[in-house]
């Protein structure tokens, strides 16, 4: 009975589609060995290496998109071109509209002519492509897996480099018969070394955190030391993977014991009785106020009596004379006057 078949019992469909759906089954992982040597080229057995990070079957579709996606991300994208409006020149029109049998030109910086800008040319931009972060630690298990399969991968008990020492590292290289691209994994902390296999053209350095799949895949051996051979993938933190931390304990509050109630109650009531005099003061001061207000009542009537008297003194003194009349009205008024003379005369005669 086929994949097919099996998936259309279970699900009662038919078609050529089913076995897209099914997931695939990818096998165990294998354990796998490693070549032990000390730095002056001694073989010193082999070492099992651990099957999650070397035992794997390689995933090359994976591996290539990933490669490819790093080798983008490496591009600076900087390259520019001058389109015809950022050409220099090219304002006047280069010959007239018509009579000299040529095509219509309006700017000598045309795309069509010597010397003008370039149509649809690149610009600066980012080549960055945006990878899932289990896409990259598959491609770089896959890579190591693959290195250890083909028998390329080598431990090395200690480098015995105590001082920057580039002849001392060269020839550390040429006992461990590694021919070709060697791609050493270093820890952090180890300096000296870096520094002694910098100058080594066939010799390239990364540690655990920027150890990448395009770097395993360009190189014809990948050695490791004791120290940075990953035993778990925990522990090697270039497959991304950390353990999840405990989650915090929030700490129970103790329970009150049966003979600490009281005492609290005591404490929280002895408080109370020290205020207790705290409010007979404030009645003290507020009888003694109320008392002092008393004797000085006639003083104050005084004070006040005189204030009184002097503000209608100064009112009296600051009174405006009366407005005169408008010169208008005066004038209105002796006309009417002199009207009232003339009427009279009139009627006596």
């Amino acid at each position: 009975m086929t994949a097919t078949s099996t998936a259309a019992s279970v699900t009662g469909r038919t078609g050529s589609v089913l076995h897209h759906t099914l997931k695939k089954e990818r096998p165990a992982p294998v354990t796998r060995a490693a070549r032990k040597r000390n730095a002056a080229g001694h073989d010193l057995g082999t070492v099992d290496l651990e099957p999650t990070v070397f035992g794997l079957t390689p995933n090359r579709a994976v591996l290539h998109q990933v490669v490819t996606a790093q080798l983008a991300g490496i591009r600076s994208g900087t390259q520019s071109t001058k389109t015809r409006a950022e050409a220099r020149g090219g304002g006047a029109k280069p010959f007239r509209q018509k009579g000299t049998g040529r095509a219509r030109q309006g700017s000598s910086r045309s795309p069509s002519m010597s010397g003008g800008g370039v149509a649809l040319g690149p610009k600066p931009r980012s080549y960055e492509q945006r990878t899932p972060k289990k896409m990259i630690r598959l491609a770089l298990l896959s890579a190591l897996s693959d290195m250890a399969e083909t028998e390329r991968v080598v431990v090395l008990t200690d480098w015995e480099i105590e001082e920057p020492d580039t002849r001392s590292a060269a020839v550390t290289l040429k006992k461990l018969r590694v021919t070709g691209s060697v791609l050493c994994v270093l820890a952090d902390d180890e300096i000296d070394i870096a520094l002694s296999l910098r100058n080594i053209p066939e010799a390239s350095i990364t540690t655990h955190a920027e150890l990448s799949a395009h770097d395993v895949v360009r190189a014809d051996w990948v050695l490791f030391s004791e120290r940075t051979l990953p035993a778990s993938p925990s522990a090697f933190s270039g497959t991304h993977l950390r353990e999840a931390p405990p989650a915090p304990t929030k700490p129970k509050p103790a329970k009150a014991e049966a003979g600490a109630a009281p005492a609290a109650k005591t404490e929280k009531a002895a408080p109370a009785k020290k205020a207790a005099p705290a409010k007979k003061a404030t009645k003290a001061t507020k009888a003694a106020k109320a008392a002092a207000t008393d004797v000085d009542a006639p003083e104050t009537e005084a004070t006040e009596a005189k204030a009184t008297e002097a503000e209608a003194a100064e009112a009296a003194t600051t009174e405006k004379p009366a407005k005169k009349a408008p010169a208008r009205k005066a004038r209105a008024a002796k006309k009417t006057e002199a009207t009232q003379e003339t009427e009279e005369g009139d009627t006596d005669a």
